[in-house]
């Protein structure tokens, strides 16, 4: 499947992400942008890998503002054993980055927040775009801009087919949100109530 460019804007607030997305038949590999104003102006950069039944194996992030920058490295055995790699130089009013991996042991994904593209792995490794089907799941999740690693429960419903994609219900228990999550045939993400809306191309074709 040929590499494609998502575009994403926030919907709570000033957001804009993007990532070259490249498909196989049973993983993701994704390279991305996101850059934001809350709760501090900042630029992140990410490199995703998740190659085998769309299971994370690694998470490269690196995000930066006016005078700080920070980076984290997530990799995964694809057997539940995590290792969390992360440091930070400058002063800026957020949490330390990084984490202990040692709760983690359940967790098959990376989810990094803010960004509408890791909700595809546990939406494709169970076809929930596909059949009415619904699981829990803990996730390895990365919270943004801090880079901290926490440990996240959420749960995945599917709701209804499309003409073009699906619906599926997410429930994050860790924020106690509920949402109804609109997917393109691939499993992608078109819109995130709250979080963000896939940018459409021109009429010639999409993004």
């Amino acid at each position: 499947m040929p590499q494609r460019t998502l575009i994403w804007e926030g919907l709570d607030a000033w957001r804009a992400e993007t990532a070259q997305v490249e498909l196989t038949r049973d993983g993701v590999y994704a390279t991305g942008t996101q850059i934001g104003v809350d709760p501090v102006g900042y630029r992140l950069d990410y490199r995703l890998e998740a190659p085998e039944r769309f299971v994370t194996s690694r998470l490269e992030v690196e995000v930066a503002g006016t005078g700080w920058t920070r980076r984290l490295e997530l990799r995964h055995d694809g057997h539940g054993a995590w290792s969390c790699d992360s440091g930070a130089e400058g002063d800026v009013d957020l949490p330390p980055p990084g984490g202990d991996p040692a709760g983690l042991g359940e967790a098959l994904d990376c989810d990094l927040g803010l960004s509408p593209l890791t909700n595809l792995m546990p939406v494709r490794r169970h076809a929930l775009h596909e059949r009415e089907v619904a699981v829990d799941f803990v996730m390895a999740w990365v919270s943004v801009p801090d880079l901290g690693l926490h440990c996240s429960e959420q749960r995945y419903e599917h709701v209804r087919r499309m003409n073009e994609g699906a619906v599926v219900r997410y429930v994050g228990r860790h924020r106690s949100f509920v949402g109804e999550l609109e997917l393109d045939p691939d499993g992608l993400v078109l819109h995130y109530p709250e979080l963000a809306r896939r940018v459409r191309g021109p009429a010639r074709g999409t993004l």
